[in-house]
């Protein structure tokens, strides 16, 4: 298992978050997991990378400061971009919670969730064993069974 995730291929995710901690955080559990991750202050600054490598994954704060969150999916979603999103929150609302599934997100956690359960979601779309060994897989579909 060591030995496929140490592979010469990196593997990036970008961590969308107007809180520092949590790009502080984030960063430090995606590189504990042999992941690449590179972090942004705002969706427009995000936008703004013109040297941003290919992300594997998205993690998006929803409540950003300029450009929503789930307007950052909506934009990149005009422009075909289907690169799996990860939702995070600190403020979990029915109603924008039902408003990021529908965007088709891979996940939807609320900042306090466990960051195993968000590292076990983004393994899965990114292809990688979780630690017990199953393959894309852990704790079944966090689209449906999003932590509240």
């Amino acid at each position: 298992m060591l030995a496929a995730m140490s592979s010469s291929r990196n593997i990036y995710i970008a961590v969308i978050d107007d809180d520092e901690s949590t790009c502080r955080s984030m960063g430090r559990l995606l590189r504990a997991a042999h992941l690449q991750p590179i972090t942004y202050p705002s969706a427009e600054s995000f936008l703004t990378d013109t040297n941003r490598p290919v992300f594997a994954c998205l993690v998006l704060d929803i409540q950003l400061t300029g450009m929503s969150g789930l307007d950052l999916r909506e934009r990149l979603s005009a422009v075909k971009d289907v690169t799996p999103v990860i939702f995070i929150t600190a403020h979990d609302d029915p109603a924008v919670r039902a408003q990021a599934e529908a965007s088709g997100c891979a996940g939807y956690f609320r900042k306090t969730n466990s960051g195993t359960d968000i590292l076990a979601a983004i393994r899965r779309v990114v292809g990688l064993e979780d630690p017990e060994g199953n393959k894309g897989r852990a704790g079944g579909d966090q689209r449906t069974a999003s932590k509240a």
